[in-house]
């Protein structure tokens, strides 16, 4: 169909189904949009990307009526509308999924999808009806695995976000859906359910407009990628005939390849800061590790083998129950994050927002929270302008609660939070999910630099190109416990090949990783 559309497209014979034009918008005098243009075809997934800030969840929602746009039009199936309210953007056949889900955990999967719009017989909620409906919903999706009657609460996040794309199509008849960063919060093998689902919309001649910061799936996924940065649209790319750099470019102005800071030299590396033998716990076997100071330690491996159980142990999360492990050449075997902290081992944690953040408190709270909590104090407040600069922090002010932050940004007060603890060995899982491509490469840098410094550093990433980029080196782990160990610049292909290897010899893997 989509080869059909696009003939008669150069032909000009046939209009877009969605034609955003010339859409501006300010807030409190300062523009935000300005003048962008977009357009959608049906059955088409046309990805949005740029820089936190480039304006790219602004403009959906203008289409999705949460503001309404100072200028510039909006032409659906070529009716011109001027949408003031979300409720009107719904009537109209346009649906929008957060990446925070609006779900009830504690109602049915039927709720949630019929919740303000239940279904009424004599007065009374219909729970019949309104359950006979999600069933018939889910079944034209394929998703005849979700009960109706379970609670959200009981189901992966993947089937909630299945839940949310339900309750949009729902809602109306749908014809454009939005979806921002819609695999933010899911697991490696969850992406490739959604990504089977959002195939089957498109095939229904549903157009998606897709949001992400990961490259390698926006070229799975779409068809056009539309680029933004600074409010403006930069480019329209047609994906079979562009590459991850020319994006890239679009977006940042530089090559992909300058993601990555240099290797550690030979003579950067120093002495083992952090050592285990024969460590291991009811998810972990085997656990021989050596991290150096001056070196940059990849951890490889697919959903399930260990990784982020690893680094959990480490950190006395989920402690080693036998084994030896020493920290500075001290033995220490934390049995809590605390004692951890206190070793000098810190964690940076992929759930930045739920287990690395008190969002609603200022950037000096939470840049402060560990040494006030661990150390009584630990580095004055007085040094805290010079922590900020150095992880590149870009903020008001620190008096700024960090859930105006954009992801980078609240990225780099977690960091700045374990600076402030003054540790030796430095663990991230995930350091750069969620954030967008310039941010990633100020991480990328500063961790290098934290490692020029003297420590020891470990990075947990489901990101191939990541891990190979800044890794010294690569452990792949398997099973729960490593299944080989890979020198820098080691190819995906050598590092798929350990990760899928049959077996580990190690005690059964739970959810952890």
């Amino acid at each position: 169909m989509l080869r059909l559309l696009t003939v008669q497209r150069t032909l000009g014979t046939l209009p877009f189904m969605l034609t955003m034009q010339d859409v501006s918008k300010s807030f409190l005098g300062v523009r935000v949009l300005h003048g962008v243009s977009l357009d959608l075809d049906p059955g088409e997934v046309h990805a949005l990307v740029g820089e936190n800030g480039a304006g790219k969840s602004t403009l959906m929602k203008v289409l999705a009526g949460e503001y309404a746009p100072d200028e510039g039009t909006i032409t659906l199936d070529g009716t011109v509308h001027a949408f003031t309210h979300p409720v009107q953007a719904q009537a109209a056949g346009i649906g929008l999924i957060h990446q925070e889900f609006a779900l009830l955990p504690h109602r049915t999967v039927a709720e949630n999808v019929f919740l303000g719009r239940e279904p009424v017989r004599r007065g009374l909620v219909d729970r019949r009806a309104m359950e006979e409906r999600t069933a018939a919903l889910l079944a034209e999706l394929d998703e005849t695995g979700i009960a109706p009657h379970t609670q959200v609460r009981d189901l992966s996040v993947a089937r909630q976000q299945t839940v949310e794309i339900v309750k949009a199509l729902a809602a109306s008849d749908v014809r454009v859906l939005v979806m921002d960063e819609p695999t933010a919060p899911l697991a490696d093998h969850e992406v490739e359910l959604l990504f089977a689902l959002i195939r089957r919309l498109a095939d229904r001649g549903i157009g998606i407009l897709y949001i992400s910061h990961r490259l390698r799936e926006v070229f799975d996924l779409s068809r056009r990628i539309t680029v933004l940065k600074d409010g403006r649209r930069v480019t329209t790319l047609t994906t079979a005939e562009t590459t991850p750099d020319d994006v890239v470019r679009a977006m940042v102005g530089r090559e992909l390849g300058s993601y990555y800071p240099p290797r550690a030299a030979p003579a950067e590396i120093g002495e083992p800061l952090l050592t285990t033998a024969g460590a291991g716990n009811e998810r972990l076997a085997g656990i021989d590790l050596t991290l150096r100071a001056g070196e940059v330690t990849g951890v490889a491996g697919l959903q399930g083998s260990g990784r982020t159980s690893l680094v959990r142990a480490l950190f006395g999360a989920a402690p080693f129950t036998r084994g030896r492990m020493t920290v500075a050449g001290r033995p220490l075997r934390p049995a809590s994050p605390r004692q951890a902290i206190r070793g000098g081992v810190a964690l940076v944690t992929e759930d930045r927002k739920g287990e690395g953040l008190a969002l609603r408190q200022s950037v000096r709270d939470n840049a402060l929270l560990v040494t006030r909590a661990v150390h009584g104090g630990g580095a004055p407040a007085g040094d805290l302008p010079g922590l900020l600069d150095r992880v590149n922090l870009r903020a008001r002010g620190h008096d700024q609660e960090v859930q105006y932050l954009s992801g980078g940004n609240q990225q780099k007060v977690v960091i700045a939070k374990w600076l402030a603890a003054r540790p030796r060995v430095l663990l991230f899982d995930e350091p750069t999910r969620g954030v967008d491509v310039g941010a990633k490469a100020a991480i990328h840098t500063l961790v290098r630099e934290l490692a020029r410094d003297g420590m020891a550093v470990l990075i947990v990433s489901s990101e191939l190109p990541e891990l190979i980029g800044m890794s010294d080196r690569i452990l792949v782990m398997a099973d729960g416990a490593p299944a080989g160990e890979l020198p820098a610049g080691a190819s995906e292909e050598d590092i798929m090949r350990l990760a899928t290897r049959d077996g580990a010899g190690a005690a059964p893997e739970g959810s952890a990783a």
